[in-house]
């Protein structure tokens, strides 16, 4: 009997679920005060306009809201109809507090609560410098420490500069339709304060197929224009459309809308814009465009006054310089440090004169600075991440490494603008650690025996002898042993990949991805068998918490176990972004 009865109570339930609609904000929804943003409820099936009733703490939502939503009579995917909607765009509120919406057509229900907060008066900080080390985990930063400063009988022999950064928080990550995650919607929502699903920058993910049309939430950009005279800035070794730099100012569903991200670059205009990615501000008529329409958007930011760099020289020339500031230094991502300053891989032979991030901090801090009203600065180490997912740990820690010294930038630059909040995190994780050496000097041709653990790791013996900051070579005889938790079938060589970025996998004739057996014949290489599905190429992002680190006026507000979407709620308060602040 408690059988039949417990199978009942689930059919029900899920019977239920079935005829419940959504809402757009979702429930615990966290909203700043005059924060325009759109409203949206989806029903599963196709309604009157008469049946709809929507109240906000017991009221006609029109009462409440001061305004009536468009209601649609069939919301389609081709030819499917998905069901009616009703959406009303640009909305605000207010008066900071909670808000019960609730709403019924026949059978469907919903009711979500949004918490709508305001802000200080005044601002706690004038500038605020946002860094973000993509992928950033905490094996990322452990590795740098050792293999750029080196440890003598278990304690390191220097700090990091985000090492004494004095305020921390743990930061969960997950999506609003998965527990994993990706960058996207994880910067997204520290940009927002809005959670929102995998793959969609600015919005709310709808059901209908057009990537452009979702339900928008503001972004701290178009906060920051609506309410203060700030400059902004978006620094990047990536493409600058790419998920990352693109959720300071973008809205789409799906981050691949690349071409569409730079016109809502144009649209908000941030003071200074370096990265990658010039092949979708180029005509399609252009050799290397990716856009498919004529528009020629280097000329269409010159004639709004920005002046165009194109190599380290060119933003060489731009320090001490006024005005708009746009930096392209590569088609697609720029290369990555390693192969850019120490190897010449990649494709430094035909891009040889790119800058690193620590050039590009230095000039965007330099421009950015003269404006009294102060600043908002996005810089982002782009290719921890994107040499993670190879399995590629030498070049993702060397990328950390860099993503350090830029750190190191700002927190000299807040030396003497003690008005700066730093704060300094990841999007993401990636599931790596630290298992211990690889030493050459031990006996045998199995490069698996020459793995050191416990006490048989010892230390590795990377030197800087030239005191930049990077280990002078990172093949050296006992290294650093960094594994991933997950990944496709590949070759593990025990060895820093020399010749290139690392491709663990490649395509057979059935689309499924094998090892690469380009790999297979380097002495002592070992096969590993992978444990994602055979249509993934390379290792995932990991669900872990990241570490959030900061200093300066404001990061008293940082502390325990936050979602991404609180921390936009400490920055909106550190710039009192719930006050108009200009006339």
């Amino acid at each position: 009997m408690r059988k039949i009865f417990a199978a009942l109570v689930v059919s029900t339930a899920l019977a239920g679920a079935a005829q419940a609609a959504t809402v757009y904000p979702l429930d615990r929804a966290t909203i700043l005060t005059g924060s325009p943003f759109d409203f949206k409820v989806e029903f599963n099936s196709v309604i009157k306009p008469e049946d709809v009733k929507i109240t906000v703490n017991g009221q006609d939502y029109k009462t409440v809201l001061g305004k009536e939503a468009q209601f649609v009579a069939e919301e389609k995917n081709k030819d499917k109809v998905l069901g009616s909607a009703i959406i009303l765009r640009g909305l605000t509120i207010a008066t900071a507090g909670d808000y019960k919406v609730e709403i019924s057509a026949g059978s469907e229900t919903k009711t979500v609560t949004w918490n709508v907060y305001g802000t200080g008066s005044a601002p706690k900080a004038k500038n605020i410098i946002f860094m973000l080390g993509d992928g950033l985990s905490v094996a990322h930063r452990t590795a740098a420490r050792i293999m750029s400063k080196g440890m003598t009988e278990g304690k390191a022999n220097g700090r990091l500069a985000m090492d004494d950064l004095d305020h921390m928080a743990f930061v969960g990550t997950s999506a609003t339709n998965a527990v994993d995650t990706d960058s996207a919607n994880t910067m997204s929502a520290y940009m927002t304060g809005h959670k929102t699903a995998v793959n969609a920058i600015g919005v709310y993910a709808d059901r209908t197929p057009d990537s452009l049309d979702d339900p928008k939430v503001e972004t701290i950009a178009e906060a920051l224009r609506r309410q203060t005279g700030k400059s902004i800035g978006i620094v990047a070794t990536s493409e600058v459309e790419d998920a990352t730099p693109a959720a300071v100012v973008s809205h789409t569903r799906n981050r691949n809308d690349k071409a569409d991200v730079v016109g809502m670059l144009l649209d908000v205009k941030p003071d200074v814009v370096l990265g990658g990615g010039s092949a979708y501000f180029l005509p399609q008529a252009t050799a290397g465009s990716k856009r498919k329409d004529d528009k020629d958007y280097i000329k269409l930011f010159k004639d709004a006054g920005y002046s165009v760099a194109t190599d380290k020289a060119e933003l060489a020339a731009n320090v001490n310089a006024n005005g708009l500031l746009l930096g392209l230094f590569h088609p697609g991502n720029m290369d990555v440090t390693l192969d850019r300053e120490f190897l010449k891989k990649g494709t430094v032979e035909k891009y040889p004169n790119q800058p690193g991030l620590v050039a590009m901090t230095k000039v965007a801090l330099d421009r950015l600075s003269k404006d009294q009203d102060g600043f908002f600065l996005m810089v982002e180490g782009s290719s921890i991440d994107k040499m993670s997912h190879p399995l590629d740990w030498d070049r993702a820690v060397i990328e950390t490494i860099e993503f350090d010294q830029a750190i190191a930038v700002a927190r000299e630059f807040q030396k003497t603008h003690p008005d700066t909040l730093i704060v300094v995190t990841g999007d993401h994780t990636h599931g790596v650690s630290i298992i211990g050496t690889v030493d050459d000097d031990k006996p045998g041709t199995e490069m698996r025996e020459k793995v050191g653990t416990y006490a048989e790791a010892g230390f590795p013996n990377y030197k800087d002898e030239n005191g930049d900051g990077y280990p002078d070579k990172i093949d050296v005889s006992r290294r650093l042993f960094l594994a991933a938790t997950n990944g496709p079938d590949h070759y593990e060589t025990f060895r820093p990949k020399m010749d290139g970025p690392f491709v663990p996998a490649i395509q057979n004739e059935k689309k499924e991805y094998v090892a690469n057996e380009q790999y297979k014949n380097v002495p002592g290489a070992v096969f590993v068998q992978g444990n994602l599905p055979k249509s993934s190429d390379s290792g995932v992002h990991s669900v872990d918490d990241v570490v959030l680190q900061s200093s300066g006026p404001g990061s008293e507000g940082f502390k325990g176990y936050m979602e991404e979407s609180d921390i936009y709620k400490v920055l909106a308060d550190t710039f009192a972004l719930g006050t108009k602040q200009t006339n």
